[in-house]
């Protein structure tokens, strides 16, 4: 028999539908104003904005993300702040579950108006663009780019890792993603260069490009200014508007300077609008830029802002290493674990420490060692410190706990050695900089959810047991005076 549904059906079905949509989206939204206090805007609307929720059965939330870089990242650094909030709402036995929904298709362009309302759609730019014939590729010399800045010669590193995946997409497909324009932000030193001009160096080698242009915000002034000076604003204009790829390193330094930012922004509406791949740095997220046009910032919030944070211990030494290498240089691996663990600000210094290392050795004609490091690092570090690594960590709580040291790694489950080993898994997240994957690896191949899971078992025992917290303060200042 078949069925046969009524246009008066219709109407019902999909209101029902509709109603049922409205309803898990504002319980979604009510989970969200529990996290949105807890973290600043610009990690709220990478992280958690991007989140679709699909449906609810009993207190299970059902959600996709688009990447599994992107879950792994939520539950290595969301995960107690996602738990509570859902507590919050659904109730102590609340679970969210992830099913990974790959995008290929660029998304809405957004802006986010200056009184922090509700986000909107933004309107398409009506600008009339004149085509120029600049068919033939820009000279390399003319670029401006580094030959050796490159994906390969950038270390990959959790605090990294988004910008960096960003900047490949950018790359192979320059123009044709949601990431446009990229604003990449950070401190002095971070790579943020690095990473500009090995999109501009992948885009050209491989074809997907063939203008490219890397240019500092003082150089777009200085030549603005000379093309008023000489009559050629004209031929200025046209120049950076027939591009493939803009990039423009530190926009921070158009604040106050209205006219050129009055020309950059027409220039940015003409390679948007033609769908050219704009690609930006500054020191700071754009809404935080304080003496730039309100509507050259909302156009800098249209595709996506990364930031890129200090390189943790593992990315530091990896950098090191691979500095050794393409030197063809030998350093002891204790040396650069020492100048990793103390040089933590940014990626400059510690190639500079780096390289003041091997000319006082070359200077001095002596093997590099650690007294060598450590007068080195002394000029340029407060205080030195030895490197603190999982290991140490394991080796002091065993002994605190007088227990094999191997059993911290075993599949054992005993009480006491269970207790001992989710201590330490604490005490590395604590007081290293490694991930947690790579200190559940260092327990046996344990994965991250159990380093979760241990974490958040001693941090409520500190709460409630007064006797469990003096100990773990005992061993803290055991390490503590170990390390120094």
């Amino acid at each position: 028999m078949i069925s046969i549904v009524t246009p008066s059906d219709v109407p019902s079905t999909v209101a029902a539908d509709q109603q049922k949509n409205e309803s898990l989206h504002a319980l979604w939204k009510n989970i969200l104003s529990h996290i949105q206090p807890e973290i600043n805007s610009q990690s709220f609307k990478t992280w958690f904005e991007p989140i679709k929720p699909v449906k609810i059965e009993k207190n299970e939330v059902s959600v996709t993300v688009p990447s599994q870089f992107f879950y792994e990242w939520l539950e290595e650094h969301y995960y107690s702040l996602i738990s509570g909030a859902l507590q919050k709402v659904l109730g102590p036995s609340a679970k969210l579950s992830y099913t990974v929904v790959p995008s290929d298709e660029p998304s809405p362009s957004l802006v986010v108006s200056p009184n922090d309302a509700p986000l909107k759609f933004a309107e398409p730019v009506q600008v009339k663009v004149e085509q120029m014939q600049y068919a033939q590729p820009l000279p390399y010399e003319k670029t401006f780019l580094n030959r050796r800045n490159t994906f390969h010669s950038f270390i990959k590193g959790e605090s990294n890792q988004l910008a960096r995946a960003a900047a490949m997409a950018v790359a192979n497909n320059p123009g044709g993603t949601s990431f446009n324009p990229l604003v990449l932000y950070g401190g002095t030193g971070l790579g943020k260069t690095h990473l500009m001009q090995a999109i501009g160096n992948y885009a050209l080698e491989n074809g997907k490009a063939k203008r490219v242009m890397y240019v500092s915000s003082e150089k777009f002034t200085n030549e603005f200014i000379d093309a008023i000076r000489n009559d050629a604003t004209t031929d200025f204009s046209n120049f950076y508007r027939n591009m493939d790829i803009l990039i423009v390193d530190d926009i921070q330094f158009f604040t106050g300077k209205e006219k050129t930012q009055d020309s950059f922004f027409h220039t940015f509406n003409s390679l948007h609008q033609l769908g050219k791949q704009i690609i930006l740095s500054s020191d700071r997220p754009p809404k935080e830029l304080q003496g730039l046009d309100e509507r050259l910032i909302s156009r800098f919030q249209w595709g996506l802002t990364a930031d890129i944070q200090p390189p943790d211990l593992e990315t530091r030494s990896a950098i090191l290493r691979n500095k050794c290498e393409r030197d063809d240089v030998f350093i002891p691996e204790v040396v650069l674990d020492f100048i990793a663990a103390n040089v933590k600000s940014n990626v400059r210094e510690l190639e500079g420490c780096y390289t003041k290392l091997l000319f006082n050795a070359s200077l001095l004609g002596k093997d590099i060692d650690i007294e060598m490091a450590r007068e080195v690092l002394s000029s340029v570090v407060t205080e030195v410190r030895s490197p603190l690594t999982v290991e140490e960590i394991q080796r002091l709580v065993s002994e605190f706990f007088d227990i094999p040291n191997d059993l911290l790694r075993a599949k054992t489950r005993k009480q006491e050695i269970v207790i001992a080993r989710q201590v330490a898994m604490y005490l590395a997240k604590e007081l290293t900089n490694c991930s947690l994957k790579t200190i559940g690896l260092n327990f046996g191949g344990r994965d991250h959810s159990t380093v979760i899971h241990a974490y958040q078992t001693v941090e409520e025992q500190i709460k409630i047991d007064q006797k469990f917290r003096a100990s773990i303060d005992q061993l803290k200042k055991k390490i503590d005076i170990y390390s120094r």
